[in-house]
């Protein structure tokens, strides 16, 4: 156990799904998985391990921003011998032709906090996605014909409409071609590329902070499914194509 996480090692599965939103964890669990269990719920941050076409698999949220998605992240990555976390979350879109719903596969991440500070490099990092599990995540979209965006994400430590910076401040980023903006997709893949694991995140835009367009309230989580069920296959497939 750590401070963080109440499951016993082994109870935790080596393959993650990780979304922010505990309600979302659980909204997974009950959804798909076969046989869910509750493995730890410290601080409210649930996470279910069960099986998923007879793969094991755990959920576990992260919280928001880099600070908390790295810790739940790096524990599970040094601690519980998880190799795999697939994020799946919700963000801001940055171009005007993503639409709410639009599923966007994080290749590389920029980003506005200090998380890779740490690491005392002599230069800018630029973490991105383990490539094998990007791959198989456009292979199972392509066969179940989902529509997708692959490009560099912005994740940030302000939330858009609250930075004291402005509203406009993502222009900067939207410019050079991010897709859309979250918190928490930079730490994790920084942690993955530290300690020799494997990361991907998929993300589900909510909300255009260019058109206005949105999820309407009710529409928040069920608008998830397509995501959960995009990572859901990506994870067995890789599991299938490593068992």
């Amino acid at each position: 156990m750590t401070p963080h996480n109440r499951a016993e090692i082994g109870e935790i599965a080596k393959t993650v799904l990780m979304p922010g939103d505990p309600n979302r964890a659980s909204f997974c669990a009950e959804n798909y998985f076969e046989s869910p269990r509750l493995v730890t719920d410290v601080r409210g941050i649930l996470g279910y391990t069960g099986t998923y076409k007879g793969m094991p698999v755990s959920v576990m949220a992260s919280g928001m921003g880099a600070a908390s998605i790295g810790i739940y992240s790096y524990e599970l990555f040094t601690h519980y011998d998880t190799d795999t976390i697939i994020r799946i979350g919700t963000s801001g879109g940055l171009q005007d032709y993503l639409k709410p719903g639009a599923l966007v596969l994080a290749m590389t991440c920029s980003t506005d906090h200090s998380w890779a500070s740490q690491y005392n490099l002599k230069g800018t990092l630029a973490p991105c996605v383990d490539f094998p599990l990007l791959k198989t995540a456009v292979e199972c979209a392509e066969r179940d014909k989902r529509d997708y965006y692959c490009g560099m994400v912005f994740s940030s430590e302000y939330f858009s409409s609250y930075n004291a910076l402005g509203p406009d401040e993502w222009k900067s980023f939207a410019s050079m071609g991010a897709l859309v903006q979250d918190m928490e997709t930079h730490a994790l893949y920084c942690n993955a590329m530290y300690t020799h694991k494997r990361a991907l995140s998929i993300l589900t835009m909510t909300d255009n902070v260019v058109t206005g367009e949105s999820f309407k309230n009710e529409e928040r989580m069920e608008g998830n499914r397509p995501m959960i069920e995009l990572a859901l296959e990506t994870a067995y497939s890789d599991w299938k194509k490593r068992s």
